[in-house]
């Protein structure tokens, strides 16, 4: 039997993780009961209240922050094993094709409800393994080159928008995958790149360059200077890159209505993540890291710790039973929008939210304990 290391958990990671889950429950709630009003990639902020777009973006944080933290815990759990290259890359790999069968089979089910699936998409859980898999290869070059490579694929992914292929090219399959959000006609079987992952590669390997910030011996005070200027440094190439309008996104408009400038300029694309997408959520990425790493060492928020430690358990139950609870309210009120079951007000999502996430913590608690007392069972550490 493997040896078991302890390792001590990082209270900033959890609870930053724990406070994404929650981001990701709203926007999940909205999917399932706003499913009457579908929003654009970027979103139409002619046709959005700013409460539902205030809603999305507080949303666009949570795959950045998922990814980069996935890049950050491979190099700890590098570290707590003796910081062998092959055990990480033997595990990464192994996760991350655990990972894609698990968006394949468990949560497009809990999303589509179709068995056999006639159609499936490829999202954030399928993203993070096959970033996992990408950086269990990359995680052999030299640590600068992979920061060079990390920052080129963030930085550089966007000069390659214009280049598109035909469905009969055989091209079109891979570049599907790597840039083209589009669909795949497989037979019966219809597939939608949904997360297309060549910038969430980058995005998991800036994070494992970020692992030596975290070493035990490393002073606190310089870690969390180097988070705090990372995040302005993000923060300021967005807001100017964004101003001047040239590159990294699809250009923002002035309005007659401040509040539609405003949303406009914030308005920014997730399919794939554009530059500047990645600059403003890992910005704020970087100073919720240095938050609550200055917030620890006073208080504690347990309940974004128990979330945070366990964040697979929890995105799978709670899909799952936001499926039963749209089924229940079909079943009780009806398709009171059109084709669906729905909510009229921004403010019912944040209600449903806030009673899911208390309904469902003493479930993941109880995980959270589980997998704390059972380290010597090796299926866990997927969870």
């Amino acid at each position: 039997m493997e040896k078991v290391i302890l390792r001590k958990r990082i209270t900033s990671i959890d609870m930053l993780r724990g406070l994404v889950m929650l981001f990701m429950l709203l926007d999940h709630v909205r999917e399932t009961f706003f499913l009457h009003l579908q929003m654009g990639d970027p979103v139409d902020v002619q046709t959005v209240s700013f409460p539902l777009f205030f809603n999305r973006m507080l949303a666009h944080i949570c795959a950045p922050v998922f990814i980069l933290l996935t890049g950050l815990s491979a190099f700890l759990y590098g570290q707590a094993r003796g910081g062998s290259r092959k055990e990480i890359s033997l595990f990464l790999f192994k996760r991350g094709v655990f990972l894609i069968l698990l968006e394949l089979i468990v949560i497009n089910f809990g999303w589509t409800g179709e068995f056999p699936p006639h159609k499936i998409y490829l999202q954030v859980i399928w993203a993070i393994g096959f970033s996992m898999i990408s950086l269990s290869l990359l995680l052999w070059l030299p640590e600068k080159l992979l920061l060079i490579l990390a920052l080129i694929l963030i930085f550089g992914h966007n000069t390659l928008d214009s280049l598109h292929f035909d469905k009969s090219s055989p091209w079109y399959t891979p570049w599907a995958i790597l840039h083209d959000r589009s669909w795949l006609n497989w037979g019966w079987i219809n597939i939608r790149t949904s997360y297309p992952i060549l910038p969430w590669i980058g995005v998991i390997s800036l994070g494992y360059c970020l692992g030596p910030l975290f070493k035990k011996t490393t002073k606190p005070v310089f870690r969390q200077r180097f988070l705090l200027i990372s995040g302005f440094i993000s923060l300021s190439l967005f807001l100017i890159l964004r101003y001047i309008n040239v590159y990294g996104d699809k250009p923002w408009m002035n309005f007659d209505s401040s509040w539609l400038t405003f949303m406009s300029f914030f308005n920014i694309t997730k399919y794939p993540p554009s530059l500047l997408f990645l600059l403003f959520t890992l910005s704020i990425a970087f100073f919720l890291l240095f938050g609550f790493e200055k917030l620890s060492s006073k208080l504690e928020f347990k309940p974004l710790l128990v979330l945070g430690s366990v964040p697979m358990f929890f995105y799978i139950v709670h899909l799952y039973f936001l499926k039963l609870l749209y089924l229940l309210c079909v079943a009780v009120w009806g398709k009171n929008k059109g084709d669906f079951f729905g909510f009229t007000h921004v403010w019912q999502l944040w209600t449903t939210t806030i009673v899911i996430a208390f309904i469902l913590y003493p479930f993941v608690k109880w995980f959270s304990k589980y997998k704390s007392e059972h380290k010597n069972i090796e299926w866990l550490k997927y969870l």
